[in-house]
């Protein structure tokens, strides 16, 4: 496995009544979400950044239907149609939205030692490539401090929940919270699977 991060923003208004965003904040929370529930207000990324077939990705972020845990999860289906003609598609939770790495926040994630979150395939099969947490360059300081990802994981038609060990990893500073790959040779059908509970714990 390998390691990523996250990132999150805290207005400030200064004495002269100018708005500040500081580059980093630092939650301290025993558990930090990710993604929860649709609107929920513990959400801290939003899943802005398509990538690669990004035309083959559709996400239902309200899907109530069996849900892991509470009233709601994240549907995504992949088509598999290589609309962009790249053979595989993914997809980052980001913090600020659409953040590359060139937005001057981010969060500072270091006292967390584990990324969970629970995943299901519609049917079983339905083969991620990897599930990871960070990885946004930008080509500036203001990307991600780390990488870490799972191997790669064939779903089942249960919930289960998985976990990347972030122990020893520089989560300093996090813009890419959760990120999701998968291609069309390993889903020569496309596939369907569900997402619930990203979060990170202590």
């Amino acid at each position: 496995m390998k390691k990523i991060m996250m990132i999150g923003l805290l207005i400030a208004a200064t004495a002269t009544g100018e708005v500040t965003a500081p580059k980093v904040s630092k939650p301290d929370d025993k558990v930090f979400y990710i993604y929860t529930e649709q609107g929920s207000r513990l959400n801290h990324f939003i899943p802005s950044g398509y990538m690669g077939d990004y035309g083959d990705i559709k996400m239902s972020l309200g899907w109530k239907d069996n849900p892991g845990k509470g009233t709601t999860c994240t549907r995504v289906i992949y088509s598999g149609e290589r609309k962009q003609e790249a053979g595989w598609a993914g997809v980052f939770y980001q913090y600020p939205v659409n953040n590359w790495g060139d937005k001057k926040q981010g969060y500072d994630l270091s006292s967390y030692k584990r990324l969970r979150f629970m995943a299901r395939g519609d049917k079983g099969g339905e083969y991620i490539d990897k599930f990871q947490i960070g990885g946004i360059k930008g080509g500036t300081e203001e990307g991600d401090t780390t990488e870490s990802y799972t191997d790669a994981i064939e779903l089942t038609a249960d919930w289960k929940e998985y976990e990347i060990d972030l122990k020893g990893e520089d989560l300093s500073h996090i813009i890419g919270g959760f990120c999701f790959v998968l291609n069309v040779d390993s889903n020569q059908k496309g596939a369907t699977f569900f997402l619930d509970e990203i979060r990170l714990e202590k």
